[in-house]
């Protein structure tokens, strides 16, 4: 025990020699303070001290507003003291009896319904055009994949290729073509067509163009496909011009002429085969006497008999049963030659010349009310039920009679099935049910009810499109053509005739289906997408031919997109970014200024108009360095200069280097900053002055980058912006309101690059060994190193406090590295 109490004694006594130790030989006074006062103390300090893991912001921020006279730790106890009022929130508790304030409540809840309605429909109305947006950007790229699937096929015909064929394409193409020689022709007469039209002078025959390559393909299966189209498209249609295809496609008068022109091909075709089976068979043809229809049905009908029947009724003419060689005239449309016939016959007939006199002599072979009735109660009495076929049909055809009535004896052809039904039809429309068939029962029966699988459509293309056409039903047997891949050029050029004869129905929106359909038509029209038709069948050729793309493109120069606009600008703007071939397609600035013409330029057409709508597509797409070409290729200079600053202010203070992004953009903008000064410009002020602020600014990292210091402060003290003085540092940073985002959004990278200059003089001189005199910017030689040092830290300062001044926020750390650099220059 005694041992512990004198140990604690001289513990004691040590502690006391400590303290006085310290009082001795200092001037300050002695502080007391037990435990409690130390840990208040302590917790006051660590309070006020920065964490270790917080950033130095704080510091920096008491630095740059301390030399203005503020008190950081003040300034931060009077914002924390602030409280935000509620909107609209009462001051005091609302009394029953307070009229005024329930009144003013009430105001303020109604105007807080309103904005919370608004803000819900706004919210509402953004997220369907959202939705809008994306589904029809979505149908606009499955289109596009569609196209792309159906013009990337590259079947073809294996024609016999002409001599001249395959010169006009090695002259279109160069040897780079993606066309057939097919192709290629069709596409040297549309760009002879289209040269027509542009010259205004008179239009040649289309379909006869066309015609003349089919002759030159040596395929007789097209070559019959031209003609039926040449056959039916001979319409007058003189009366009807300025109307709609679908307004003429309606007229009873074009429809009666269509049908008239459909028989008139059949009964021409049949002719031609009658020939045919006569020139191969003449041992057996006893041909004589005048030529003429009759004669050519009478040695046709020596080579391939009539079929038997048990008794030719009415006597025979000739050695031929009279009935047959009635149907056979009848069927190659020699009205003559049958009344010939009939007058041989005499009047065993009955009272059959009478209505057949009629029938000749009315101008749409109709008989008349009292002639109509009587034919067809004699059919349905005697007629129907007679042995001779030939009969029957005859009755059928003069009397529009029976004609669900097949008569399959006698016709075993599509053509001659065809022909009946079509001789049958005597309204267009009209629905007077079942005695009488019409134009849309015709069609819903062969395209609905019997179909492709019933006329073996994808074995027999050919025949399936000539019953379609036929009928009047054009539009469905383009589209069935088109689906063929090795066919889908001649459903191309064939929709081209129809279209400029204005017998092509179009749907009202440019991105329906190839083959629609309008519910409120009741004339049951089809509509075929012209637009989508062309652009599939030139997604083949459109990398390899773009000039041969632009001549079908051209057709569409009338119609108008979903959003408003001229299609063939649309087809071109597409065309351009697809294919990148800016130069060859729109033209091209030269370096004095001139346009060089581009392939656009051909047609005639609002040249700046549709380089103006290519820009817009390519900056939407993101192609702002090729949207700026274009830009300034429509002369829309302040768009041209609006997207080079924000471009420019991107890569301003990157290090160049070869290729780069920013060599780049930095040599198209010297080239236009040199063209814009010698030639004038419509940019504005304000983006002009951005634009050439942003090209010095290029200059000044460029020399900071290479290292030119010297150079690189002398332009960025000649763009005078940013502050070398105290007193400028307000006028700077009221100037610095005026400049645009461009500019704001390097001021970083510019206070840096800078700071780095002045720390990098600085160095320089002081390690040097001289003692001056150094030259200060418009100062004469003001005689010693240190004062040249005193005055780089002054400059050092100074951007110190314009960056803190400046109602700007700036990146976390620039800052702070701006205040790290200053101090390494103390």
């Amino acid at each position: 025990m005694n041992t512990d109490t004198e140990g604690f004694g001289d513990l004691l006594q040590q502690a006391e020699q400590l303290t006085a130790d310290m009082d001795s030989g200092t001037d300050l006074p002695h502080v007391e303070r037990n435990l409690q006062q130390i840990l208040e103390a302590g917790q006051r300090l660590l309070s006020r001290a920065t964490p270790a893991t917080q950033d130095n912001t704080d510091v920096q921020a008491s630095i740059l507003l301390g030399s203005k006279g503020f008190v950081l730790p003040k300034i931060s106890e009077r914002l924390e003291g602030l409280r935000a009022a509620t909107t609209f929130e009462p001051l005091e508790p609302v009394r029953d009896t307070d009229i005024q304030g329930f009144l003013r409540n009430e105001r303020e809840n109604a105007l807080l319904a309103v904005i919370e309605q608004t803000r819900k429909n706004t919210f509402e109305e953004v997220e369907r055009r959202q939705w809008e947006c994306m589904e029809n950007e979505w149908e606009r790229e499955k289109q596009k994949i569609l196209n792309s699937l159906l013009g990337s096929g590259q079947e073809s015909f294996e024609f016999q290729q002409d001599p001249e064929l395959l010169m006009t394409e090695s002259e279109l193409s160069g040897g780079r073509s993606s066309l057939d020689h097919i192709e290629m022709a069709y596409a040297r007469q549309v760009f002879v067509y289209n040269e027509h039209v542009i010259e205004n002078g008179i239009l040649p025959s289309l379909v006869d163009m066309f015609l003349e390559v089919a002759h030159k393909i040596n395929d007789q299966s097209v070559t019959d496909l031209w003609q039926m189209v040449k056959c039916m498209t001979e319409i007058p249609l003189g009366q009807m011009f300025g109307n709609q295809p679908s307004v003429i496609r309606k007229d009873r008068q074009i429809q009666a002429h269509l049908l008239s022109r459909a028989r008139q091909y059949l009964e021409q075709n049949y002719i031609r085969y009658i020939e045919m089976t006569i020139s191969t068979n003449l041992r057996q043809v006893q041909l004589g006497g005048v030529p003429g229809t009759y004669k050519l049905v009478l040695s046709f009908l020596n080579v391939k008999p009539p079929v038997a029947v048990r008794s030719a009724e009415d006597g025979e003419v000739d050695g031929q049963p009279v009935w047959a060689l009635i149907f056979f005239c009848l069927r190659c449309g020699d009205l003559r030659a049958v009344k010939d016939i009939l007058d041989r016959a005499g009047h065993q007939l009955g009272d059959f010349p009478t209505f057949f006199a009629e029938y000749m002599n009315s101008s749409d072979h109709r008989l008349g009310p009292g002639n109509d009735t009587k034919i067809k109660l004699n059919y349905r009495r005697v007629i129907k039920n007679c042995s001779d076929p030939y009969k029957r049909a005859v009755y059928c055809v003069i009397g529009r009679c029976d004609w669900a009535e097949d008569h399959a004896e006698i016709l075993d052809k599509i053509d001659d099935y065809l022909w009946l039904k079509l001789s049958h039809i005597q309204e267009v429309y009209s629905d007077s049910g079942q005695e009488q068939l019409t134009l849309k029962q015709l069609q819903k029966m062969l395209y609905e009810d019997y179909g492709e699988p019933h006329f073996n459509g994808y074995q027999q293309p050919f025949l399936y499109f000539q019953v379609l056409f036929l009928t009047g039903q054009f539009e469905a047997a383009i589209e069935f053509l088109s689906r063929i891949e090795r066919l889908r050029y001649h459903a191309v050029h064939v929709a081209l005739v129809l279209y400029e004869m204005k017998m092509l129905v179009l749907p009202s929106d440019c991105q329906a289906q190839l083959l629609s359909e309008d519910s409120s038509d009741s004339a049951g029209l089809r509509r075929l997408n012209l637009a989508r038709l062309i652009m599939m069948y030139t997604r083949k050729f459109e990398a390899t031919d773009a000039r041969e793309a632009l001549q079908y493109f051209f057709f569409l120069r009338n119609l108008k997109s979903p959003v408003g606009d001229n299609l063939f600008m649309s087809c071109v703007s597409e065309l351009v970014l697809e294919t990148r071939e800016f130069d060859m397609l729109l033209g091209r600035l030269e370096k004095d200024g001139s346009r060089k013409p581009g392939a656009i330029d051909r047609f005639q057409q609002d040249n700046q108009r549709i380089t103006e709508m290519v820009a817009k597509d390519t900056e939407t797409k993101g192609l702002f360095e090729d949207a700026v070409r274009l830009y300034d290729l429509a002369k829309n200079h302040e768009k041209a200069l609006s997207l080079m600053n924000k471009l420019l202010s991107q890569v301003v203070a990157i290090a160049p280097s070869p290729q780069s992004p920013r060599d780049r953009l930095a040599t198209l903008a010297v080239s236009m900053a040199e063209r814009y000064q010698s030639m004038g410009h419509e940019g504005t002020q304000v983006t002009t002055r951005t634009f050439f602020l942003l090209l010095d600014l290029v200059t000044f990292f460029d020399f900071c980058h290479s290292g030119t210091v010297n150079k690189a402060l002398e332009v960025i003290q000649g763009i005078n912006l940013l502050p070398f003085a105290p007193e400028e540092v307000e006028h700077k940073v009221n100037s610095f309101k005026h400049y645009s985002e461009e500019i704001r959004r390097c001021l970083p990278d510019i206070l840096l690059a800078t700071m780095n200059i002045l720390l990098s003089k600085y160095n320089n001189i002081r390690n040097s060994s001289s003692q001056g005199p150094f030259v200060r910017t418009g100062a004469l030689a003001d005689g010693g190193k240190d004062t040249y040092l005193n005055y780089l830290r002054s400059q050092a300062k100074t951007l110190i406090m314009f960056a803190g001044m400046l109602p700007y926020r700036l990146p976390g750390d620039t800052n702070a590295r701006l205040v790290q650099t200053e101090v390494l220059m103390s």
